[in-house]
């Protein structure tokens, strides 16, 4: 371990592999995904770990993105009792009701032309912000759609690994 290493990432290179697995499976719900970040470790830094996903990110088959994908709830309905959902989307929390009602339209519209939700790092984002990203992402190839979600889950998966290296604990604690 170099000095650069955190407690939260001291404990999960020594988690046990089933602890380990569900946590990352908390960040990214692909099995690839996971099984490939947690046959590397131990990582000697969180910038380590988060190279380790984005390798594995860009390797991931149509399959796995489509497994990743279908762990995130669509933008605007955040998990209930999830606070990683709820915090991640914030933005839409104190939207208008005419723009929620919006969103769940081109939600709809979306999953019907793509087969998936939209998917979106909306950290940091405000509800108009997501908005114009769906109305703009519609129009996409399906090509260019699953890129674009690689992407995006390459943006959230190293959000919430970042967290999980922070504050990583035992007993099943994720990020």
């Amino acid at each position: 371990m170099s000095s650069s290493s955190t407690p939260g990432l001291t404990r999960f290179n020594t988690a046990d592999a089933g602890e380990a697995r569900a946590a990352l499976h908390e960040a990214c719900a692909s099995q690839a995904w996971g099984a490939r970040i947690l046959e590397q470790r131990p990582y000697d830094s969180a910038e380590a770990l988060l190279a380790a996903s984005d390798a594995a990110m860009a390797e991931l088959t149509a399959a796995d993105l489509a497994e990743a994908m279908a762990g995130h709830p669509p933008i605007g309905r955040p998990k209930p009792g999830d606070p990683t959902s709820s915090r991640e989307q914030r933005g839409m929390a104190d939207a208008s009701e005419e723009l929620k009602a919006e969103m769940l339209e081109l939600n709809l519209a979306y999953q019907e032309k793509f087969g998936h939700v939209f998917l979106i790092c909306a950290t940091g984002l405000t509800g108009e912000q997501m908005r114009d990203a769906v109305r703009a992402r519609i129009g996409n190839t399906p090509d260019q759609e699953r890129e674009i979600v690689r992407t995006e889950l390459g943006k959230i998966n190293r959000i919430r690994l970042t967290r999980l290296a922070a504050e990583f604990a035992s007993e099943g604690a994720t990020a």
